[in-house]
């Protein structure tokens, strides 16, 4: 095996697992932070006076949404499956755990955008398999 090969396989293996690197990283980090946080925003929701439940509330919702839609950013700079990095796609497809969050707080933008999106991401995965599969023939 040379050098190249193993390097390919070194990068592979560290963007399967942990934090990965560049957009894997930037996503991982994304949804490891915004989707358990909706645990001390409850809390928070608890301990503050009732007038500023509210603006807890809207102030995570307004970060779900934001965590979403760099989820769409990444997915603008990557638009096709054979020029992302390793694991991208399944990255990007995890935006759809924004659901759980949003579900817990009675959140409709999200929770209908989670799913959706991870469909789209899942839909435009099997679009690009389906156009090279063609081009090849």
């Amino acid at each position: 095996m040379d050098l190249h090969s193993a390097q390919r396989i070194a990068e592979a293996e560290a963007a399967r697992t942990g934090l990965g690197t560049g957009p894997n990283r930037r996503l991982r980090l994304t949804l490891f932070i915004g989707m358990p946080l909706v645990f001390p925003v409850i809390g928070i929701m608890i301990l503050v006076p009732k007038f500023l439940r509210n603006d807890v509330l809207y102030l995570y919702e307004a970060g779900i949404i934001g965590c979403l839609l760099h989820y769409v950013w990444i997915f603008v700079k990557y638009p096709r499956y054979a020029g992302r990095p390793p694991y991208l796609t399944r990255d990007l497809a995890m935006g759809g755990g924004f659901f759980l969050p949003s579900l817990m707080l009675g959140f409709w933008p999200g929770i209908i955008a989670a799913p959706t999106w991870a469909l789209f991401v899942g839909i435009a995965y099997a679009v690009d398999v389906m156009r090279e599969r063609h081009d090849h023939h």
